[in-house]
């Protein structure tokens, strides 16, 4: 029967550096156990480190995220001080919901070089465009310089789903917005792409005027770019229902209060919570009340065209009293 490996030093923690495990006692036979992955060179990591199921309404995007902060944490371990993470890496550890990517984004400022190691995509970056935070432990690039580094090799549409996501309110206990806990504000955003010219500056300046405060996830982007493209009135997002007595009724993901409208987009957690779905009969039963049309859209309506959310929209605008001409 095979020796199981000896334990290693707790103060190592999940990641470490092999310095730092040869400093602690460490042999350089233990250090290539099977137990431990290299997930970059000079670097281990214990073997099944953080990949506990995600749950909840966003897994995958809360997967995504913790496989990219695990990976961000090992490498830290052997990181420069002067360095960051930055670009899309940056993006996902904000909790903006875009892709994962390929490899690790690594900044750091001129004249500094770039840090060259597989796995890693190096980043030099103008002192100007880039501020530089703490989140989790980890130096990154802010929420507005990272948005604005995105404009490099991302289209529009996914400048803005970010940019909505970076200025969104969050929603605290019983509907209680938070603006302190969001990430940045449109004002930064424009302050990002006026710190200095930079590749993709064009798109980021056509997505910071189509980016507004409000939208509660890419899908809900996806429906309000849609619905404008398509020629109707845009909606106010994230709204407040109530009724006459000023009792709170619900919080809309879109309205449009003249016509008497609401839109809301639900996500697969409307169907699989039972919690969820009771709310959700309760709400709509009381907006209805209230002399509302709802109506309601998942994903299969808003994505890939948007057309089925827009017609549906549109009749219930129209039944309402709205047309075209208006």
């Amino acid at each position: 029967m095979p020796r199981l490996p000896e334990p290693l030093p707790d103060a190592l923690g999940e990641a470490f550096s092999c310095a730092d495990a040869s400093a602690a006692g460490v042999s350089l036979k233990r250090l290539r156990a099977l137990d431990l992955d290299i997930p970059f060179r000079g670097v281990r990591r214990r073997a099944g480190a953080g990949e506990a199921a995600a749950t909840g309404p966003l897994a995958e995007d809360h997967a995504a995220r913790r496989r990219v902060l695990e990976d961000a944490r090992a490498y830290a371990s052997i990181m420069d001080g002067r360095a960051f993470f930055c670009g899309r890496t940056a993006a996902v550890l904000w909790g903006t919901g875009t892709r994962q990517p390929r490899e690790l984004e690594v900044g750091v400022v001129a004249p500094q070089r770039a840090p060259r190691r597989s796995g890693i995509r190096g980043r030099q970056l103008a002192p100007t465009h880039v501020e530089v935070m703490t989140l989790d432990g980890l130096r990154l690039s802010s929420p507005a310089s990272t948005w604005a580094m995105l404009g490099r090799d991302a289209g529009v549409r996914e400048l803005v789903r970010v940019g909505d996501a970076l200025v969104r309110v969050p929603r605290g206990e019983r509907g209680r917005r938070m603006p302190e806990a969001r990430l940045c504000t449109l004002e930064q955003l424009a302050d990002a792409i006026a710190a200095g010219r930079r590749v993709g500056s064009a798109k980021l300046v056509e997505a910071s005027g189509l980016i507004r405060e409000g939208a509660m996830s890419p899908l809900e982007t996806d429906f309000r770019l849609a619905v404008v493209a398509a020629g109707l009135p845009e909606p106010l997002l994230d709204q407040e229902i109530r009724d006459a007595a000023g009792r709170l009724a619900g919080i809309a993901d879109a309205a449009w209060a003249e016509y008497r409208v609401i839109a809301e987009v639900e996500g697969d957690h409307h169907r699989t919570s039972r919690s969820q779905w009771a709310r959700d009969i309760e709400k709509h039963t009381a907006y209805v009340a209230l002399g509302f049309e709802v109506v309601r859209l998942t994903s299969a309506h808003i994505r890939p065209s948007g057309s089925p959310a827009v017609a549906l929209v549109s009749g219930a605008l129209r039944r309402r009293g709205w047309s075209p001409s208006r």
